[in-house]
């Protein structure tokens, strides 16, 4: 274990970690962190509160700094929350297979996690990749999960997410027809329906996305996390090949649409923990979506914990529209729509979401 690690153990670091640690204090004050054995490696874990926990699970490309907003909240409302950065991230140790990021693995660290913090059970709070890892909890260990509750990224069995027809269908060309089958591999499926340059099979293809997004972190970081943007219908009207989901690995427009949703402050957090890390690890998340999918054929796909689905009204990818139907999935779930936000959602609205949630928590999982 390094120095910085036995420090950070040690539970002897202030708010104001400095070079050793990521510059919270740059911007909005994060719990102090630990590191955490968990399943064979360790997590950077961000801990404040007492009571219930509530783990939050950040998304792509997130940190669990992702969540400064929500914190302070929860606390105050009487919960524990746990706050990684998740394999392959910020602090966390970053194995240096894909396979190490595959389900299991991912669903295993957040289960030693829960263990470590003597915790029975948790609410899994997650958004984008986080969410999907929420719904894979509920799927894979039932007795470890109280509920879900998931910002922007429906449960779509099977790891068919990209194939929704809200999203597969507005990148066909006219006339043409797609089903998912989902017993087919989900990435097979998705050659079908979108452009080699799609952001999922560009990172499952090669490295040319990966080296592309190192060269400029902050570039990279900066135009993914923008606000005001296109609505989904005026997405629906482009051409088929504008709606491919071109996102990652691609020149870097030198003027961007819409609106920053970080601060200077808040975009060096990010751009300086992935200028150390690069993206690679995080990517590899995705390179296991067919693996994921091999795995969980035998999976019953039924999600039997309350879960709470909060949508963003102009998110293009992860709509509001994918959540129709999810009932049939997800039997005790509560829908909302949060107006006028796009896909990063904690950040962008983060008053509504702390609302929501907590409203929903104390509903379902009250402070004792």
């Amino acid at each position: 274990m390094s120095i910085v690690r036995r420090i950070l153990s040690s539970g002897l670091v202030a708010l104001s970690l400095g070079a050793a640690s990521p510059a919270w204090a740059d911007a909005s004050p994060m719990p102090a962190a630990i590191a955490v054995p968990t399943n064979g490696i360790e997590l950077n874990v961000h801990e404040a509160g007492t009571g219930p926990v509530v783990v939050l699970l950040h998304g792509f490309p997130g940190l669990a700094y992702t969540w400064r907003h929500q914190i302070p909240a929860l606390v105050a409302a009487g919960y524990r929350v746990v706050v990684p950065d998740l394999r392959g991230y910020g602090a966390s140790d970053m194995p240096p297979d894909v396979e190490d990021y595959d389900i299991a693995e991912l669903t295993g660290d957040l289960v030693g996690l829960l263990d470590r913090v003597g915790a029975r059970e948790a609410v899994f709070v997650g958004h984008d990749f986080g969410g999907l890892l929420a719904w894979q909890m509920a799927l894979l260990h039932r007795d470890r999960v109280a509920g879900v509750i998931s910002m922007n990224t429906p449960h779509v069995p099977h790891w068919g997410l990209w194939l929704h027809p809200e999203i597969a269908g507005p990148a066909l060309e006219e006339g043409e027809t797609f089903v998912a089958d989902p017993g087919v591999d989900p990435i097979a499926q998705m050659r079908e329906v979108y452009s080699p340059d799609m952001y999922v099979l560009m990172f499952v293809s090669g490295d040319e996305a990966d080296r592309a997004m190192d060269a400029d972190p902050r570039a990279t970081i900066r135009s993914a996390y923008r606000k005001d943007l296109m609505r989904a219908s005026e997405w629906d009207a482009l051409p088929a090949f504008a709606t491919n989901m071109e996102y990652y690995g691609k020149p870097i427009p030198a003027e961007l649409p819409g609106k920053d949703v970080l601060s200077d402050d808040e975009l060096d957090v990010y751009a300086r923990s992935f200028a150390r890390t690069g993206f690679t690890p995080a990517i590899n998340w995705y390179r296991n979506i067919s693996r994921n999918w091999k795995a969980g054929l035998e999976i019953d796909q039924q999600v039997r914990v309350p879960a709470l689905m909060i949508s963003a009204e102009h998110d293009v990818v992860l709509r509001p529209a994918m959540t129709r139907g999810m009932a049939d999935y997800v039997p005790d779930l509560e829908t909302h729509v949060i107006p006028d936000a796009w896909h990063w959602t904690p950040e962008e609205k983060p008053d509504a979401v702390n609302r929501l949630a907590i409203d929903w928590l104390q509903r379902h999982y009250p402070p004792r």
